[in-house]
Parts: structure tokens; sequence; C-alpha cells
């Protein structure tokens, strides 16, 4: 990705998180970015264009990393672990991200279906990893898609955490709390 490009992907996020989709105009990502609208719509069509380019590699990027890590363990749970460790991570770098993604999830118009189908597929992975844990004896029995959304819950209650305690993520203070009590309750005892 170019510099151009990179800038308006990050100005538009940032914008998007803080006003909301809606709320933000093409003229206020160019005149933040100080580029002209030819220029915007050499790398991107339309706010929506942008928006998708967003959803798309936010998503990108959490699956990649899970993957990456993931293929390292054996053990389920401490496949698990990694995955609770990357989304803390991820909010930590990206909250703007996650933000429009959980902003933009609820509703029936297309960025909203973008979102869900986006997020659902990546819960869906989080779903298979356990589902795998299960059948191997290394995740205690319950439902992998139940326990795929609480892992992925994770990722909301590292916000709240965040917004309430008005200060940057300490992430292994917090991972070491996700994994006494959520982490914890999967093993097979």
């Amino acid at each position: 990705m170019n510099k151009t490009k990179r800038k308006i992907f990050e100005t538009s996020m940032k914008l998007f998180a803080e006003k909301g989709y809606d709320a933000t105009s093409i003229e206020e990502i160019t005149a933040t970015v100080g580029v002209a609208k030819g220029t915007l719509y050499y790398h991107f069509s339309s706010k929506e264009e942008i928006f998708n380019f967003l959803v798309e590699e936010g998503i990108k990027l959490l699956q990649n990393s899970i993957d990456i890590k993931t293929a390292k363990f054996t053990n389920y749970i401490d496949k698990i672990k990694a995955i609770v460790l990357i989304q803390i991570k991820i909010v930590a770098k990206y909250e703007d991200l996650i933000t429009i993604l959980l902003s933009q999830f609820w509703g029936n118009e297309a960025r909203n279906q973008k979102c869900q189908k986006n997020i659902l597929g990546y819960v869906n992975k989080i779903e298979n990893i356990v589902a795998e844990g299960i059948q191997v004896g290394q995740i205690k029995q319950g439902n992998p898609q139940a326990i795929a959304s609480e892992i992925y819950g994770l990722i909301c209650s590292s916000l709240v955490y965040k917004a309430r305690s008005k200060e940057e993520i300490d992430i292994m203070k917090l991972f070491k709390e996700f994994e006494n009590t959520v982490i914890e309750g999967l093993k097979v005892k």
C-alpha cells in the first residue's frame, strides 16, 4: 500500500471510529488527509469502498495473526491462549478498527452485512479450533459455537476495560486475567 493510500486508510479509520460512518464525509476525509478528491478517487471509488477495504484488511489482519500463531502449537488450550493474546494486542493497537467493526455489526445495510459476514467468518475459525480441541479431548465438552463467540467477545471486554480504566491496556496483565477466568474454564479436569 503506497503512502497516500495508507494515509487515506488510517484517516478514514480514525474518522469512522470517532464520528461514525454516516457522519463522515468524503470532503472531511480529503481535508484531513490533505489531498484532492481526485487523489482519493484514484485509490478508492467511494466512501463505501474505503469502508469495505477497512473491514477486509482488519479481519485479514486478525485471521492471518491467528493462523500464524496457532500453527505453532499442537495443544488446543495453547491455541486458544494465542487467540486471546492476539485479540488483546489488536484492540490495543487498532482500537479504531475494532470500534468500527463492532459499531457496524448490527443492521441490515450492505456495510452491516459485510461486517457480520467477516466477523462471523473469523468466529467460525475460532469455532473450528475449539471443536477440534473438544474432539481430541484437550478442551472440555461444550458448544463450540458458544465458546468461540465467548472468546471473540473478549475483544468487546478489552475495549470496555480500556474505556473504564482510562489508560493504556497492560496487555499481559489483561491476558493473565482472561487466562485465569475464561481459559481455565475450558481445560479438561
